[in-house]
């Protein structure tokens, strides 16, 4: 297996798939890189080099104690582009990872960014204040860390329903994906779980939209619960001066699963569109 060492010396599994123009992709909570595995394999079949990666405490990676805080994952994000010596790359940002890409815009000034892609990303901020009337209350978040922390193979089996959509007239995806899901989540301690929740409910990536300075790229379900659109992806399309706003009617979070095909084949129109420069 192949690893990155990031500055504190965790180890980032990899994958690195294809040859051509490099892009990233950042997984969400609390799945690993073989979430991306669909739309990978596609995108490396038509032409360009994939590169996904275990975040820190999840998956295949090293599980330190410390380092869930969102500039420490966008450093992580920094090592990953350097060590596979990735130029001009597209950075495709699920969910929790849309933040990493964030950060990483601002923290790092985009080297080496040519693109951008925000997947039912939780940027630009979550958590419902008073400048934030449409963000999910401090209540919610409160009550799913007393859950994972009395019964976390519970608690993902009701979450990964509503993550890909699954009610009592709504069947999108297998018993067995369901079950998959919930096994990669456990994969994970619950140090990094809960650790990760708290970044991705309390930070504020407001102040690092005006970081983006490349063409972004940005899609959402219009019936997603996870990361309800109205506090993030419409928010984020209008704080972000290249982006561009695709909303997938009627669908959940999990659209990696559930709109793959779709999905897959936006993700390669932008990747094709020639109207982007590196910084």
């Amino acid at each position: 297996m192949s690893y990155i060492t990031t500055q504190d010396q965790t180890k980032l599994f990899y994958k690195d798939w294809g040859t051509g123009k490099p892009v990233i992709f950042l997984h969400g909570w609390p799945l690993s890189s073989d979430s991306w595995d669909d739309q990978a394999m596609a995108i490396a079949d038509a032409g360009f080099r994939c590169i996904s990666y275990d975040r820190r405490g999840f998956g295949r990676s090293t599980h330190p104690f410390n380092g869930y805080d969102y500039n420490t994952l966008a450093d992580d994000l920094a090592a990953v582009i350097e060590q596979t010596g990735a130029k001009d790359a597209t950075i495709v940002g699920f969910s929790m990872g849309g933040g990493e890409v964030a950060r990483y815009m601002s923290r790092h000034a985009g080297k080496s960014v040519a693109k951008v892609v925000l997947v039912a990303s939780i940027v630009p901020y979550m958590l419902r204040t008073e400048d934030n009337p449409n963000g999910t209350p401090q209540k919610v978040f409160d009550e799913m860390t007393a859950s994972m922390k009395e019964d976390r193979a519970a608690f993902f089996a009701d979450f990964f329903k509503t993550f890909y959509g699954v009610g009592l007239l709504s069947t999108p995806v297998s018993q067995e994906l369901l079950e998959w899901s919930r096994s990669v989540a456990m994969q994970a301690n619950l140090k990094s779980t809960l650790a990760c929740a708290q970044a991705f409910a309390s930070t504020d990536f407001r102040p690092d939209l005006s970081a983006f300075k490349v063409p972004t790229l940005i899609i959402h379900g219009t019936d997603d619960k996870t990361v309800p659109i109205d506090a993030s992806a419409r928010k984020a399309a209008k704080g972000i001066s290249h982006a561009t706003l695709i909303e997938y009617d009627g669908a959940a979070h999990g659209i990696t699963v559930t709109e793959k095909d779709r999905l897959t084949q936006d993700l390669l129109d932008f990747l094709r569109n020639q109207s982007s420069a590196g910084v």
